[in-house]
């Protein structure tokens, strides 16, 4: 059997075009299917019968814009519902870029402008090819993950993770109030979001708050709304989050940060079923599961008189803990490889895989960030490594990344104070693998500024 780059659809009404583009690209050992309208391609497309030699799939679509009966635009638009992934490279004339550009938005993966030099649109052709490969890649590593190694958008084969998965499979149903406890970045609101998407709520809102992200004096109006007039500001009634997930889910991350005081009214909201918004005399029936999380030892703040005791054990009925990645260092090259092949196919890289040795030091590093830490790490080798396979030396690491010349580098261009603050504050969120808790001992500011401050300079963060 012939071995073929790929299987190349052509559709051209001109003769000419049609031939040259089809022999050039057979002779470039493409299987390829030539059409002289849309109308057949897309009855060929959607009843199989390209006949292809290989699978029988195509991998590329190559249309000429200008054609009688169907034109390229109305062609996509016909093809996308059955092929969404499949990339369509436009061949236009001069004076329709306009159109071109617009197919894009509408799902072209890129056009191509008359008169074009064949080796130049082969590379286009190949970068058609590579995007259409890792999409591929990419759900069959889904797949395969599927079938044992994930719960929801949970990744794990180790028997830690397996433990995890068969916890949330059996408390889906339940109605329960769970705590999920782990370290930053295990992944903890991906497990409550399980829980959820498994569940009998699962077609009813999901809603999550970090309790650590609001300031306590919005926090209340935020979970419970507020009636107009309640505050300066209050310019009309406000749904709280509580009845933004009414009959669904509520997921409050960081519980251990909220206040005794927030804590008496959420431990009657958990006993009355009822809320109570900012300024309002009349309460509120609600129905919300209530998922929590925190990463701090909720016992130890019980006896330090920082927690509720009656909360804990209302919010506690099923204990459910996230594993740290160290604990569950099986699982590093199936996670990486997923970041990987999710990367590439965002960035169009021609990154595939990992070389062992790039692996092992993954395997061996301490995550300290857990999988949040893994996930960046992998997202920024992939965009700046312009190989296939990425080496050892590829990988650097957060202690190698050599935050001791942090000051040296920064004032380099004279930055403001504020920007100053912003760098060193970021270098060691990085350095200690995002852990906030560490970062704000270090820092000798408390968590919740912490976080405010990382919110806002994430979203500015080039």
């Amino acid at each position: 059997m012939a071995h073929f780059k790929g299987n190349i659809v052509v559709v051209d009404d001109d003769n000419e075009m049609r031939s040259m583009l089809t022999d050039f690209l057979v002779h470039r050992d493409y299987d390829v299917k030539s059409y002289p309208n849309a109308k057949l391609a897309i009855e060929a497309l959607l009843t199989n019968k390209l006949n292809f030699i290989d699978q029988n799939q195509p991998d590329v679509i190559i249309t000429d814009l200008a054609m009688p009966e169907m034109d390229g635009l109305e062609f996509i638009q016909n093809l996308k519902p059955h092929y969404p992934e499949l990339p369509v490279i436009l061949i236009t004339a001069y004076g329709s870029i306009d159109t071109a550009v617009e197919a894009t938005r509408k799902g072209a993966y890129a056009y191509v402008v008359k008169p074009f030099k064949l080796n130049e649109f082969e590379v286009t052709v190949e970068k058609a090819l590579s995007h259409h490969n890792l999409i591929k890649e990419n759900v069959v590593l889904r797949e395969e993950v599927n079938k044992s190694w994930s719960q929801g958008k949970i990744i794990g084969k180790s028997k830690a993770m397996q433990q995890v998965f068969e916890v949330v499979a059996r408390v889906s149903k339940a109605t329960a109030n769970i705590l999920i406890t782990g370290d930053s970045g295990t992944g903890k609101e991906l497990v409550a979001r399980s829980i959820h998407e498994n569940g009998p709520r699962k077609n009813k809102p999901f809603v999550a708050i970090n309790c650590t992200a609001i300031p306590d004096t919005l926090l209340e109006a935020e979970l419970f709304g507020y009636v107009k007039g309640a505050f300066t500001g209050a310019m009309s009634d406000k749904k709280g989050l509580f009845e933004e997930a009414q009959q669904g889910t509520l997921f409050l991350d960081e519980i251990g940060d909220l206040n005794l005081n927030l804590q008496a009214k959420l431990l009657r909201v958990l006993q009355e079923k009822e809320i109570k918004p900012v300024g309002s005399t009349k309460s509120k029936k609600v129905d919300v599961r209530i998922i929590t999380a925190t990463h701090q030892d909720l016992r130890a703040l019980v006896k330090e008189g920082e927690f509720r005791e009656d909360l804990f054990y209302r919010l506690s009925v099923i204990p459910l803990h996230v594993p740290s990645l160290q604990q569950r260092k099986e699982d590093i090259p199936l996670l990486a490889n997923f970041f990987l092949k999710k990367y590439a196919t965002l960035n169009s890289s021609p990154v595939k895989s990992f070389s062992s040795q790039a692996l092992d030091k993954l395997i061996n590093n301490v995550w300290e960030g857990n999988v949040r830490e893994l996930e960046n790490l992998i997202e920024r080798t992939v965009v700046l490594c312009d190989k296939e396979i990425i080496g050892i030396e590829d990988i650097i690491l957060q202690d190698e990344e050599g935050i001791e010349n942090l000051y040296q580098e920064a004032v380099t261009d004279w930055p403001t104070l504020e920007e100053l603050e912003r760098r060193y504050i970021l270098a060691v969120l990085d350095k200690v693998g995002g852990r906030k808790e560490k970062a704000s001992q270090i820092l000798g500011i408390n968590r919740r500024t912490l976080y405010r401050k990382e919110l806002e300079y994430r979203s500015v963060r080039h």
